[in-house]
Formats: structure tokens, sequence, C-alpha cells
């Protein structure tokens, strides 16, 4: 069964930004498909999707290779992240399901508890697991891929330091949700432009290691069901 171009994107995307592939490193065909256990023609479409996000270039006569975004690339990435999350948490409180709070809820009670523990990477993946469910509260899909997008390749640039105080993190997480919920689109705009300044100061740029082993299989095989 034909495996979709999607899945065969995330699997590279995330090699790309675990630096699994170096920046500046030859992509080819042939090697990420036997990489992946598929045929060409996904690799192919993924390939072209990477390169509208900004990870993969195509050189003339040198095929795909990885991007080496600049240092003014990435402050100019984190700058435009500062901006349009914001946006999204206003548009979250307009246009937000149940379901989405009832997520997000979830989320905080969680990061509260992990916080309290000390429990750093939990909070980690639940802090991103809650900024995604945030974008995708936005209910605009273009606006949702661009911040998806954008905490991508912020992982890919950056890394993270741990918040010094988690726990008032997380009660800023509460804070927003509780905007979101009262349909608050300034008071969510202004919690959620004044958690990502924060945020942002823990960033420092990412000087590439090799790492040499992936946290992918080679067959995707959940993309078969």
């Amino acid at each position: 069964m034909r495996i979709p171009a999607h899945s065969v994107c995330t699997a590279i995307r995330d090699d790309i930004v675990t630096g699994v592939f170096e920046r500046g490193s030859r992509l080819t065909e042939e090697q990420l498909a036997r990489r992946y256990g598929v045929s060409r023609v996904p690799v192919r479409e993924a390939l072209r999707t990477l390169e509208s996000e900004g990870f993969v270039v195509t050189r003339r006569h040198a095929g795909a290779h990885v991007a080496e975004p600049t240092d003014q690339e990435a402050a100019d990435l984190l700058e435009i992240r500062l901006l349009l999350e914001p946006l999204g948490a206003a548009r979250a409180a307009q246009r937000r399901t149940e379901a989405h709070l009832k997520v997000l809820r979830g989320l905080v009670r969680l990061g509260q508890d992990r916080a309290r523990r000390g429990q750093g990477e939990d909070l980690r993946s639940l802090g991103a697991w809650f900024h995604e469910t945030l974008a995708q509260a936005c209910g605009s899909p273009g606006l949702t891929a661009l911040l998806t997008q954008l905490r991508h390749k912020t992982a890919w640039m950056y890394t993270v330091d741990q918040p010094a105080a988690p726990v008032e993190s997380w009660a800023e997480h509460g804070a927003i949700v509780d905007a979101v919920a009262r349909g608050d689109v300034e008071r969510a705009r202004a919690l959620t432009a004044l958690h990502a300044e924060r945020a942002a100061a823990a960033h420092r740029l990412r000087r590439p290691e090799r790492v040499r082993t992936s946290q992918h299989a080679v067959n995707i095989g959940s993309a078969r069901n």
C-alpha cells in the first residue's frame, strides 16, 4: 500500500530537526526511499513540501540539500512567532470549541502537576501539545499551519532552556485558557504576547552537531493503517 507523502515528510522533517541530516547535507530520493522503506514518489513530494517550508533547498545541478539558515533568519523566525502566537490566541478566543477547551484545560492540569513535581521532560512534551492545541483552536487552517511550521523551525534552530519557575509558566498557560474560554480576545492576545516574550528569552541558537541515530523506524508502518 502506498505510504502518504505527508508521513514521509514528517519523518524527514523530524530527522532534519533532530540533526540526523546535518545542515547542508545532500538528500537524494534514493537514499531517503531506502531509509524509510518507501518508493521515490512520496519522497519527491515530501521534498517539495519541505522546500516550501524552508527546511530543504534545491541547488541547480546538485539536487536537494538541507537548508543552512543564518543567524539573522533565525532571529527573524523568533520575531515572527512573537507576532503570530498572540494572534492565534485571539482567534482561539473567538472560535474555540468545547473540545479544544477540554483538551487545553486537561493539559494545564497535567502541566501544573508535573511542574510541582519537577518533571521537566514531561513539561516539554506537554508544552508542545498545549501550543499545538491552542493553534488548532484558532479556527484558521492557514494560521494553524504557519504556527506549526514556526514551532518545527524554532526547534530546529534553537535549544530552549527550561523555565526557571515552571509553576509560574503553567499558571500563565492556565490564564490564557481562562481568557480563551471567556471569549476575551484582547486578554488572550495580551497574555499570550507576554508569555511568548518570556519564553523567547530562554531560546539559544543551536550550533549544529552530528546526531547519528534517528527516532524514526526505517519503515513508516503507521502510515499503512
